[in-house]
């Protein structure tokens, strides 16, 4: 989780700053972190609409993140593992943040046997879409597991900042 940790100080998001880290055999295979995709202005920089009007989406009552251009520190684990021909088939994921539903149907895909996590995303705001949520990752084969660890900048990494 220390390296999920400092994989997150890359993070470029106005949300949350996650960092995750995939191993197999107890070795690391991979780490990503969320931001825009390559060649993009940053999220920080202005690059996501969404994440420019996020208090306006939560006044709507979405989350939004399918309307988000930034990649989700665990989608980006799985894409640079793909990229540079590493295997994740049976391995771990530590995640500073409880996987979302979309990260969540992409690591079962990809036979990811475990999810370790640091922060919770807190309950959906639908009952039968947080009963779905609880169904997927029930089917880790080892299961997904909060982690009690101390975060030094967990009040940084899970701030969402003011719009400008």
């Amino acid at each position: 989780m220390n390296i999920a940790i400092a994989v997150r100080e890359n993070a470029n998001c106005k949300g949350r700053k996650v960092g995750a880290v995939i191993v197999r055999d107890n070795r690391i295979i991979s780490t990503g972190y969320n931001g825009t995709p390559e060649g993009f202005t940053n999220c920080m920089d202005g690059g996501c609409v969404r994440c420019g009007k996020r208090e306006e989406y939560r006044r709507e009552g979405k989350r939004g993140y399918d309307e988000c251009i930034c990649v989700h520190a665990e989608q980006n684990a799985l894409i640079s593992a793909a990229r540079f021909g590493n295997a994740i088939e049976d391995s771990v994921i530590f995640s500073t943040l409880r996987p979302c539903f979309d990260c969540t149907k992409l690591m079962l895909q990809a036979k990811i046997r475990a999810v370790y996590y640091l922060h919770d995303l807190g309950k959906l705001d639908d009952a039968e879409l947080q009963g779905q949520y609880e169904l997927l990752q029930s089917k880790f084969i080892e299961g997904v597991y909060h982690v009690d660890f101390e975060d030094p900048r967990a009040d940084w990494a899970n701030a969402v900042l003011p719009k400008k």
